[in-house]
């Protein structure tokens, strides 16, 4: 029902047909992307850029593997569909569009997508009838296997790319992909979308432990809706992300902390004292959350203090108007 109402197609749900045209259009954005990282690396890394090069060309070369397949299957005319338009289907950061990229940040960037072509070529030949269909697909698979190994191998005269090394990488995307990114949006949402009826209610009443209560219920509420959606919206089967109930609970518990974090000082009796407190606490979860943009997601901190503080206060001061008025 999800994807429907977001317009979104389910993989599950994708002809043989448009399963080959997703694998068309993946291959030719990833080809760009590879593109763009050897012109990144051509100045200071030319033999890094050179196997970025050769990656790219191999992708082109799967790509039009794809489309002769298409082409004695279905005939000329390839659907449009776009990793865009999959409910749950992985996603490219685009962090070639950031100059001055780290070699360490595209080496992961490269694993990342490889690994993720790897596990769309694996599920698309399982869900298709035909024989020669499945060979090619399951061929891609292979070559993909092999790009990651190269992948990991990239830059070891600059970057130490041992197995350990390797693994711990693997280990923080993926911890950064279950719990981070669900958590850092649910935090976001329970900071920021529960001032306004918190803030509103405790100057509308000046009464504590109506706003209490107010506050407890909309950080609940929200933290229940936040954890459904999560779970719901994407299987992490292509995308990467991991279970859906891993997410589903970080997105859940931490909307509903940062709704709680500043609803609780309203269980002080005295409204101004309590509000006090409150405002301190929301200032805390601003500054935390531009932190946590910084440190795992790679934001610059001003950049994100100035998105969130700047968004929560102006919430806040929406919460105020109303209830004041």
């Amino acid at each position: 029902m999800l994807s429907s109402l977001t317009l979104r197609r389910r993989f599950s749900d994708l002809s043989e047909q448009e399963v080959l045209a997703l694998a068309i259009s993946s291959e030719e954005d990833d080809a760009r992307i590879y593109r763009s990282y050897a012109e990144r690396l051509r100045g200071s890394y030319g033999a890094t850029a050179m196997v970025f090069e050769g990656m790219a060309t191999e992708e082109d070369d799967h790509r039009r593997r794809l489309i002769d397949l298409h082409r004695a299957r279905f005939g000329e005319v390839i659907p449009l569909l776009r990793r865009e338009h999959v409910a749950g289907f992985y996603a490219r950061r685009p962090v070639w569009l950031v100059e001055n990229l780290s070699l360490d940040t595209i080496r992961a960037e490269a694993e990342a997508m490889e690994k993720q072509a790897e596990a769309f070529y694996l599920r698309a030949a399982q869900a298709t009838r035909d024989a020669g269909t499945r060979r090619l697909l399951g061929d891609l698979a292979a070559a993909e296997a092999g790009h990651n190994a190269k992948a990991a191998r990239l830059t070891a005269d600059h970057v130490d790319s041992g197995s350990e090394d390797q693994e711990n990488r693997a280990a923080k995307r993926q911890f950064i992909l279950t719990w981070v990114q669900p958590g850092l949006a649910g935090l976001m949402d329970g900071s920021v979308s529960t001032l306004a009826p918190i803030f509103a209610t405790a100057f509308a009443t000046q009464d504590t432990w109506t706003t209490f209560l107010v506050g407890t219920a909309a950080s609940v509420g929200a933290g229940i809706s936040m954890g459904f959606t999560e779970a719901a919206h994407d299987d992490g089967v292509l995308s990467g992300r991991g279970s859906p109930w891993k997410r589903g609970v970080a997105s859940g518990v931490m909307t509903t902390i940062g709704g709680m974090g500043h609803a609780l000082p309203y269980l002080i009796t005295d409204f101004w004292t309590a509000t006090s407190v409150a405002i301190v606490v929301v200032f805390i979860e601003l500054w935390a959350i531009a932190w946590i943009q910084n440190r795992f997601m790679e934001t610059p901190f001003l950049r994100a203090a100035m998105q969130v503080v700047l968004g929560g206060a102006l919430v806040f001061a929406a919460g105020v108007l109303i209830g004041g008025g």
